[in-house]
Order: C-alpha cells, then sequence, then structure tokens
C-alpha cells in the first residue's frame, strides 16, 4: 500500500457554501411542524430497555429452597421428624416443604441424598442416618449444594 504524505495532493479543497446549499436542499424548512391533535397523533413508542431473563424455579429448586427455609424459620433437629420446639430433620423439612409425598419431594430428596454421598462418604442408605450423623454446618452445606445442583440443572 502507497500511501502519500507530502503536501502536493488531488484532492479538491471543500466549498463550504456548497455543504450549506445542499443541507438546504435536504431540509429546506428547519422549523419543527406544528404538533398533531392525540386522536391523529402516531402511536409512541416506548423505548425498548433490557431486563434480565426471567428464570423459572424448577420444583425440585423450589422444594429443597423452601426446606431450607423452613429449617432455617423453624430449626433443624436430629433423631426426630419434629422436636418438641418444632425443630425438624432434613426429612421433616422436606415434607413441609413439599406438602405430599409427590415427584418433587422424592427427586429433592434424591439429590439432597445425592449431594450428602458427595461431601460425606458413599455409605449413606437414607437422609436420616445421614442427618442424624453430622452437625447443622455440615447439614447446611449439603442442602445448599443441592439448591445450587437443581439451580443448574434447571429441575
Amino acid at each position: 500500500m502507497n500511501t502519500r504524505t507530502d503536501s502536493s495532493t488531488d484532492f479538491t479543497p471543500v466549498d463550504q457554501d456548497l455543504y450549506a446549499a445542499a443541507f438546504q436542499l435536504l431540509d429546506p424548512d428547519p422549523t419543527p411542524a406544528p404538533a398533531r391533535p392525540a386522536a391523529l397523533a402516531a402511536p409512541t413508542q416506548v423505548p425498548l430497555t433490557a431486563t434480565a431473563p426471567v428464570r423459572l424455579t424448577g420444583p425440585v429448586e423450589k422444594t429443597l429452597t423452601d426446606a431450607l427455609s423452613f429449617l432455617d424459620t423453624h430449626g433443624w433437629t436430629r433423631y426426630s421428624l419434629i422436636n418438641t420446639e418444632g425443630a425438624r430433620c432434613s426429612i421433616g423439612a422436606l415434607r413441609a416443604a413439599a406438602g405430599s409425598r409427590n415427584a418433587a419431594y422424592r427427586d429433592a430428596g434424591n439429590l439432597l441424598l445425592d449431594e450428602a454421598r458427595r461431601q460425606h462418604g458413599k455409605k449413606w442408605e437414607a437422609i436420616p442416618a445421614w442427618n442424624d450423623s453430622h452437625s447443622g454446618a455440615q447439614v447446611r452445606s449439603v442442602w445448599e449444594a443441592a439448591i445450587r445442583r437443581a439451580q443448574h440443572m434447571n429441575i
């Protein structure tokens, strides 16, 4: 590519009056047009704004989230489904959140148990045995990880 840098160019100087005349031809009357009556006015366009996409919560994620919220509100316990103060074990919280032993209850329980096995070993056969053998912090960690997995899996 050859680029000339000397002062002798073949460009024609710009005629500012020619530009002004051209713009006058394009817009001969730069004053705004009078407003039209509302009945005749064009519909107002609403500017599009960027909104975050709506993420739907799946039934398993909702069940797990509601159960953990239940534990946060009413308390967590070991060795009983519900203690005298109303605190529940993990299964009790799942049952309270699901309302019935439906598909979301079953799938949430399976995901919770799977996460418990990931964090605490494969020996756990059921949620109550795992729940009763761990501290509140360990149980909460499993709940939170199960919720993240349900969210990631969109279930």
